[in-house]
């Protein structure tokens, strides 16, 4: 069964480092800025491992999410998989993505794509900051799923 980060409920069970990452991909997938500057600071790591992307620090950090984002109508991490081990949390389950296809090679169309994904996040857990946000995506899918829209 997937998960969506709405449907899970009861936090309180999670241990404390789940939490925040939980907490921290709400205001992603929400595209809450001001509560993803929050867990950032100059020395957070946002990579993309697969498309080869890296971003260091808050404002091109939220710089480069502001411009992944725009227009988009959904955006949701839906999640099959959890764990983690001290401050390094792992997340495995699928990226939904619904919005406009100019991004993606499709001017002028709305697409939709659901591709599996890791995201890897290395905590703070004392200043509850995201100190590395690491995403290794299947773009290949993604690729495929774009191909007839």
């Amino acid at each position: 069964m997937l998960l969506s980060f709405s449907a899970l409920g009861n936090q309180g069970e999670m241990p404390r480092e789940q939490q925040l990452a939980m907490n921290y991909m709400q205001a992603l997938t929400t595209h809450n800025y001001s509560k993803l500057e929050q867990f950032y600071d100059r020395e957070t790591v946002f990579s993309d491992r697969t498309a080869g992307r890296k971003y260091t620090g808050e404002i091109h950090i939220l710089d480069f999410l502001r411009r992944a984002h725009e227009g988009v109508l959904e955006y949701r991490f839906n999640l099959e998989h959890m764990y983690n081990s001290g401050s390094l949390v792992v997340m495995i389950g699928s990226y939904y993505l619904k919005g406009p296809g100019d991004q993606f090679g499709k001017p002028g169309k709305i697409i939709e794509v659901a591709v599996y994904g890791v995201t890897t996040l290395k905590l703070d857990m004392a200043k509850k900051r995201v100190k590395e946000h690491i995403d290794l995506i299947d773009y290949q899918t993604m690729a495929d799923q774009l191909a007839p829209q």
